[in-house]
């Protein structure tokens, strides 16, 4: 079987300094057999990573994670930007390129109720980021839907890359995974991406956000562990 990871971004996304290169080496060097490149609305990471992969045995799946009126949706195997932001067209302009929908994070800033749920390919039932309890939810949702589940690292920065990972008996069909697995990345590694959000933003009102959040977010995670 062969594996690959699902969520990663590049110095494309606001919050990653991550470079394309880099991505490929580490990925490869941690085992897998390909990676999903899901820059924030933009599938430059993506197309840039594709054009210095030059093993053919190591996969690089074009992807875009687009903020949509019903939270985050990664549209996977696209060739062109998608600037739609309303789900259903989304849905429409990711169909009509021969791509996959994916549901990331579900309960991260989801509205679920909105969401035609038969248009969904794969849902995220493992998000390295997210705690315990929102995976433990996802995986639920994706039971009661009948809907296959991926896993992946959300990753940032180079620590987190193939911190999940999703088996398959071939990578030319992701709608059939047969399996995963992951870990948890670092209580930091999200608050270094923020941190990169708010370097790059040059946003006040994001380091006024980061400020408050890091101290909560550190402070749950670090009871979680204690569980």
């Amino acid at each position: 079987m062969k594996s690959i990871d699902f969520h990663t971004h590049t110095y494309h996304s606001y919050d990653s300094m991550m470079r394309p290169a880099k991505i490929l080496r580490i990925a490869k060097e941690r085992g897998l057999n390909g990676i999903v490149i899901s820059d924030h609305d933009t599938i430059k990471g993506g197309l840039e990573c594709q054009s210095l992969n030059t093993d053919p045995d190591f996969k690089v799946i074009v992807a875009s994670e687009i903020f949509t009126s019903v939270g985050d949706i990664t549209a996977l195997n696209i060739k062109e930007e998608i600037y739609e932001r309303n789900f259903p067209d989304v849905v429409t302009q990711i169909k009509k390129q021969g791509g996959l929908v994916l549901l990331v994070h579900p309960y991260h800033g989801h509205k679920l109720s909105e969401i035609n749920f038969s248009s969904i390919d794969l849902i995220e039932g493992f998000n390295a980021r997210e705690s315990n309890e929102a995976n433990r939810k996802a995986m639920d949702l994706a039971a009661q839907k009948n809907i296959p589940v991926i896993g992946g690292s959300d990753a940032h920065i180079y620590s987190e890359i193939a911190n999940a990972r999703t088996w398959f008996n071939s990578l030319d069909d992701l709608s059939k995974p047969v399996k995963m697995e992951g870990k948890q990345n670092s209580m930091f590694a999200a608050v270094i991406s923020q941190g990169i959000k708010v370097v790059k933003t040059k946003s006040v009102k994001n380091f006024y956000r980061w400020s408050l959040w890091t101290p909560k977010y550190l402070l749950r995670r670090m009871k979680e562990g204690k569980r």
